[in-house]
């Protein structure tokens, strides 16, 4: 996977995360106007004093700390480091009250079980106050931890030299192996690179500007899975922690395979078809060696540093057309999103801005749905509005072709428009083709040429849609803008459809 840490992010508790149906995980709360992400950005580097003391730097005590424990001063500690998050309480997405939480106290414990992945060290960057006095060399030692001590002697595997080419060393204790690569030059503090381990095969990417820097090693003896990533941004050191499975002396770090000790352009990426007039299927090419199949209904996090913030969000795979994939794609190491792009989006923005050979962090798959509630469904009943559709796609194809107890699958589809229906005439096909399937248009905006449905969601319309057939076993699902899939659910309930009956795709 691309960039993926040893713990994937977000952290399982993240705000950022795909809530459940029924639950509301995020505690997400309505922004006021002009409190978006991009606005704090512009805001923080409007050169405004955020930290109240003047553009100095201060060390912070402990007792000093618990005085700033109010909504209009709020210090909290992070790693060490002190913010005033006060100019940021109007900013963050979990509202006022869980900012609070970390009011004049370290908040590391409690960021991390929430915010682990969120690059805090940009996003307030503008309101650092110092450091935590005492506790605090501890606290950044803890980031990237010193060399431990009893090494064997490093070996050089690649001779320092004088050009820009990142060059590697190891070195190993009883228990643990190390990898140094040096990049010679400034990294990103998001991250750039790549693990990959399995089987004794180690594989290691380092993403710098047009260039990736490769390391490939049958490695010399027996590691664990887990693998801990240290960078260190300003000098370009980055520090791969692997630990043996049985003790002892490795006489090297292993054998070199394809393409190690590489630095060479980097290949195709991204790649990206158009829907409709704003909507994209981007591709996207793991790394060599590796291969994530994303199962039907999971999604994936896209992470991505902008304006020096990091940004996530959730995306759902589609297949390549609605026939599913070719036993030949099933073999490529892609993933496939459908993504609308918003004129004020900052994320979709930035991914409508990439090119070919520019690189995204994905997280493993996420999510709640399970296909074994499928398993005893006659009649399987689909209600998306808009991008809501992607969870669809591979239902669809699900349904269709791997599952013969479905008799029926119904697509329900809200739109604003018709130009705005994502792959109309592919559904139109799918249901001249195959009767098991059909495909009904709502249209909120249409056009005096439009000669289906129009309207909104009710109880109504889902009532007329949501047939029953006696005998019949029947599972809904759902999912579109948070606003469409709340009604949505509420309304099925009032339909009396159960909470094993129905799964909402949160987004």
């Amino acid at each position: 996977m691309l960039n993926i840490p040893t713990q994937s992010f977000p952290a399982p508790s993240s705000q950022q995360r795909i809530a459940p149906s029924g639950q509301s995980g995020r505690n997400k709360v309505a922004l006021k106007p002009g409190h978006s992400l991009m606005d704090w950005i512009r805001f923080s580097k409007s050169g405004k004093d955020l930290t109240g003391l003047r553009g100095r730097r201060i060390e912070v005590t402990e007792e000093e700390l618990q005085k700033h424990n109010r909504r209009d001063d709020c210090w909290t500690c992070i790693r060490g480091m002190v913010y005033n998050v006060t100019p940021y309480m109007d900013y963050h997405p979990g509202g006022e009250e869980e900012l609070m939480k970390a009011a004049g106290k370290d908040a590391t414990d409690l960021f991390d079980q929430v915010h682990r992945w969120v690059n805090y060290e940009s996003m307030l960057k503008e309101c650092l106050v110092g450091r935590m006095a005492a506790k605090g060399s501890t606290a950044l030692k803890a980031i990237i931890p010193p060399p431990p001590t009893g090494l064997v002697p490093s070996t050089s595997v690649a001779p320092p030299d004088k050009d820009s080419r990142p060059r590697y060393d190891w070195f190993q204790t009883d228990v643990t192996v190390h990898l140094v690569i040096y990049t010679k030059r400034k990294i990103p503090s998001s991250g750039c690179t790549t693990v990959d381990l399995e089987a004794r095969v180690l594989q290691v990417e380092v993403l710098l500007g047009k260039m990736s820097y490769i390391i490939h090693l049958c490695l010399a003896g027996e590691a664990e899975a887990s693998v801990a990533v240290h960078t260190a941004n300003s000098v370009g050191k980055i520090q791969i922690t692997m630990r043996k499975q049985a003790k002892g002396k490795w006489e090297s770090l292993g054998q070199p395979l394809e393409f190690h000790n590489t630095f060479q352009r980097k290949k195709d990426r991204v790649a990206k078809t158009e829907v409709n007039h704003n909507t994209f299927v981007f591709k996207l090419q793991l790394p060599r060696g590796t291969v994530m199949h994303v199962p039907v209904g999971k999604h994936v996090y896209l992470k991505a540093l902008i304006q020096d913030t990091e940004v996530v969000r959730p995306y759902t795979p589609v297949d390549q057309n609605l026939t599913g994939p070719t036993q030949h794609s099933l073999q490529e190491s892609d993933l496939y999103l459908m993504i609308k792009v918003y004129p004020d989006g900052v994320f979709t923005q930035h991914l409508n801005t990439l090119h070919i050979g520019d690189h995204l962090s994905v997280s493993s798959p996420e999510g709640t749905f399970s296909l074994h509630r499928l398993l005893d469904a006659t009649n399987l009943y689909l209600l998306a509005a808009g991008t809501g559709f992607t969870p669809m796609v591979r239902l669809i194809h699900l349904a269709l072709q791997d599952m013969d107890g479905i008799r029926k699958t119904k697509l329900l589809f809200f739109n604003r428009r018709e130009e705005d229906i994502l792959w109309h005439s592919e559904l139109d096909e799918l249901a001249a083709n195959d009767a098991r399937f059909q495909v009904e248009y709502i249209l909120s905006e249409p056009s005096e040429s439009w000669t289906g449905r129009n309207g909104r969601v009710t109880e109504s319309v889902l009532n007329e849609f949501l047939i029953r057939p006696q005998g019949s076993k029947c599972y809904v699902c759902t999912c579109g803008p948070t606003a469409f899939t709340e009604l949505t659910t509420g309304l099925l309930k009032q339909l009396n459809f159960s909470e094993e009956e129905l799964h909402a795709f949160q987004g």
